[in-house]
């Protein structure tokens, strides 16, 4: 890592003018290491590369001094070549989404943060500079305050999670207090986000998990808990559902969701087939086709159902990130970490990923 701090130089607004040349800010911070992803394959492709340039930055983005970065089921479908339709093109690339650090520098028209502020965020899913570097670039929008009463390491596991589960959630099933709420695959970080969401939104919440999460689940404010590997869902779970977040998004578990569904409510699954079309025929055509696929179960299960039917992403949404925020202050949104990796062992973090040996929330920290 390579920075150039002269002992009478600040970073601060006072270096950027609004008439300024943001690419002044690479005599800050010239290059930095970075996990890179020169071809896509298992954990052992990925390179820490000690010094790889910072890009300047635009008017409206934020410098982050990384402390911790979270590995979420993306990162590791992307090195795999999910999303290689949009991603090829692009390599090497720098995975990683979620972070938590401090402010290094602004642009010029960023006027929400101050330097030396800590922060957190996530970046969109299909941005291409990540965040496993000891300096990423994200928008103003893309970052909030670190909640005080959590630590970098806590705060680098929520955000994407949270703002996929409150995307889905608010945005498109604008659940609100009283209403009946189903997660399926409560206990991955999506799922477990979305209960606490919805507990504090006011509903009352069912989940499925596996065994291992009943526990954790129900400590969350899930009214019920079903294990779906020892019960039979639709036995176990009665009435139905003003909104249904499937975290699974298998067949059998969207046709289960839809007929949990009051008329009304609001079906939305993490698995839409986007990228996978686009992969399978190029961007040209599979976007089209799975624009016309959703289209064509939107009017299917309106018809059939009275429900609505989303495939949900994660977005970047300045309100949600500060209700995340306000809620994880108030000690009502954790998402427990279960082991810290620091960079130089990105490979390891991503094998014990894939592999399943650590069942919650992985973190790089950087030192």
């Amino acid at each position: 890592m390579r920075i150039l701090t002269p002992r009478s130089f600040s970073i601060g607004r006072n270096f950027l003018s609004p008439s300024s040349d943001v690419s002044g800010l690479r005599g800050i911070v010239t290059s930095c290491r970075a996990v890179v992803l020169p071809r896509f394959g298992g954990p052992e492709v990925l390179e820490l590369r000690p010094n790889l340039e910072v890009p300047a930055l635009k008017s409206n983005e934020v410098l982050v001094r990384a402390r911790a970065v979270s590995i979420n089921p993306l990162d590791t479908r992307m090195r795999s070549a999910y999303g290689r339709s949009i991603f090829e093109p692009h390599l090497p690339l720098i995975l990683g989404r979620d972070i938590s650090g401090e402010v290094a520098a602004l642009g010029a028209s960023v006027r929400s943060l101050r330097v030396g502020q800590e922060v957190f965020g996530a970046l969109h899913p299909t941005a291409i500079r990540g965040t496993y570097a000891d300096y990423a670039i994200l928008s103003e929008d893309e970052l909030a305050p670190k909640p005080v009463a959590v630590t970098h390491v806590e705060a680098s596991a929520i955000p994407f999670a949270a703002l996929t589960a409150w995307r889905a959630l608010k945005g498109s099933a604008r659940i609100s207090e009283g209403q009946r709420v189903l997660v399926v695959g409560g206990g991955g970080a999506v799922g477990f986000a979305a209960i606490q969401l919805s507990v504090a939104a006011g509903c009352h919440v069912t989940a499925t998990c596996g065994s291992q999460s009943i526990g954790r689940v129900l400590a969350a404010g899930a009214e019920q808990a079903v294990d779906y590997t020892a019960e039979d869902l639709e036995l176990a779970i009665k009435g139905k559902f003003d909104a249904v977040l499937d975290t699974i998004g298998a067949p059998e578990t969207e046709r289960i969701s839809i007929n949990f569904l009051k008329r009304g409510g609001h079906y939305m699954t993490l698995q839409g087939e986007a990228a996978s079309l686009a992969d399978r025929y190029g961007l040209a055509i599979g976007l089209p086709l799975a624009t016309a696929i959703l289209m064509k179960k939107q009017i299917q299960y309106r018809y059939s159902h009275g429900i609505e039917y989303w495939w949900t992403y994660m977005r970047a949404d300045s309100e949600g990130l500060d209700e995340i925020r306000r809620l994880s202050e108030a000690g009502k949104l954790k998402m427990p970490v279960e082991k810290t990796f620091p960079i130089t062992q990105v490979s390891e973090a991503h094998k014990a990923k894939d592999e399943r040996h650590i069942p919650g929330k992985i973190v790089l920290e950087l030192d």
